[in-house]
C-alpha cells in the first residue's frame, strides 16, 4: 500500500515529517488536508489523528501521529537507505542523538513556536500586530536555550554530534521562520548557532520541502 503523509505544507510539524522522508529517500504519497473545510476534524482523518492536527501518517496497517514519532519510525523504517539516524551499535552516537532530541521539543520549540506565532502568523491571520513585550521576553528566553546551543555547536558541527540528525532535523521548520523575522537576530549574534542554522537550511531535503509549498 505504501506510506501516506496527510497533512499540509506550510504546516512546520507536516514540515518536519516530509524533511525526514526526503531524507531517508523514502517513497511516499503527500496528501493535503483541507483544514479550512474542516476535514482535519472529521471522522475519518480523527481515526488517523485523535487530535484533529497534522501531520499524520499511513504505512499499511500502521497509522502513526506527531511529526517526531512519525520521524523516529521513518528513520527506523528505512534505516538501511538515505541519512543515517539510527545508531544502534553505538553507545557514544546515540547518547549525544538522544538528549538533543528532548531539549528541541521540551526546551527550544516551546518558546521558539510562541515566537513565530507572534511575529509572522499572528499579522499573517489578521489576529493582530505582535506585542512588543511579549516578544522580548520570548527571545530573551530563546536566548538562554541558544546560548547552550552556542557551547554545544563550539564542540561538534551538529547538535547531534559529527554528522547532521534527527534533532537538527526537528529544528528545521522553527529555525526556517525565525530567519525571516527580526528575531532571526539572536541566531545571528551566535556564530556557532548562525552557521548551525545556515548549514542545516541548505540541505536539499529542506530545499525540497519549501518547494511544496
Amino acid at each position: 500500500m505504501g506510506i501516506k503523509l496527510y497533512g499540509v505544507a506550510m504546516s512546520t510539524a507536516t514540515q518536519r515529517a516530509l524533511a525526514c522522508l526526503y531524507e531517508k529517500e523514502a517513497d511516499f504519497e503527500f496528501v493535503t488536508v483541507d483544514m479550512k473545510s474542516g476535514e482535519h476534524k472529521n471522522e475519518l482523518f480523527l481515526k488517523k489523528n485523535p487530535f484533529g492536527q497534522v501531520p499524520a501518517m499511513e504505512d499499511g496497517e500502521i497509522t502513526l501521529f506527531e511529526s517526531r514519532a512519525i520521524s523516529q519510525f521513518v528513520a527506523h523504517t528505512f534505516m538501511a537507505q538515505g541519512t543515517q539516524f539510527i545508531f544502534p551499535q553505538d553507545k557514544k552516537k546515540m547518547s549525544g542523538i538522544a538528549p538533543w532530541m528532548e531539549v528541541e521539543s521540551t526546551k527550544f520549540d516551546p518558546i521558539a513556536s510562541k515566537l513565530v506565532y507572534e511575529c509572522m502568523y499572528k499579522p499573517m491571520f489578521g489576529r493582530g500586530t505582535p506585542d512588543e513585550a511579549v516578544v522580548a521576553q520570548l527571545e530573551e528566553d530563546l536566548c538562554k536555550v541558544l546560548d547552550v546551543y552556542e557551547a554545544r555547536l563550539g564542540e561538534c558541527a551538529y547538535l547531534s554530534g559529527d554528522d547532521f540528525g534527527l534533532p537538527d532535523l526537528h529544528h528545521l521548520p522553527t529555525i526556517n521562520c525565525i530567519m525571516k523575522i527580526d528575531s532571526k537576530k539572536i541566531i545571528e549574534a551566535r556564530p556557532n548557532v548562525s552557521k548551525w542554522a545556515a548549514t542545516i537550511l541548505a540541505r536539499p531535503s529542506w530545499t525540497k520541502v519549501l518547494a511544496q509549498n
